[in-house]
């Protein structure tokens, strides 16, 4: 599936762990506290869960956002968006 996550942390030593947790998730970094990109839904909650445990419930936000392939495809990007294309369903490995 598709998903947004949004995020809005205080503490900077969380933050930073929170955009870790995410990219190492295979998310594409959209813009600072904003990531995109597809997640099986065990990686989904693997994610959230991470993410639970680095803020604090009384100050921080995160929002995970599902999408389906159609609404990506109907989203209006402006300016210097990124590209749709990198978001796919598709596995993609690297060996080394």
């Amino acid at each position: 599936m598709i998903v947004w996550v949004l995020y809005d942390i205080e503490k900077d030593r969380a933050r930073t762990k929170a955009a870790k947790a995410c990219m190492q998730a295979g998310l594409y970094r959209v813009q600072f506290s904003c990531f995109l990109g597809s997640l099986t839904p065990n990686a989904k909650d693997t994610l959230r869960l991470q993410l639970e445990d680095l803020i604090d419930e009384e100050k921080d936000k995160v929002y995970i956002f599902p999408m389906s392939r159609d609404e990506l495809q109907q989203t209006v990007l402006l300016g210097q968006a990124f590209d749709k294309k990198i978001v796919t369903d598709e596995i993609r490995a690297l060996f080394f």
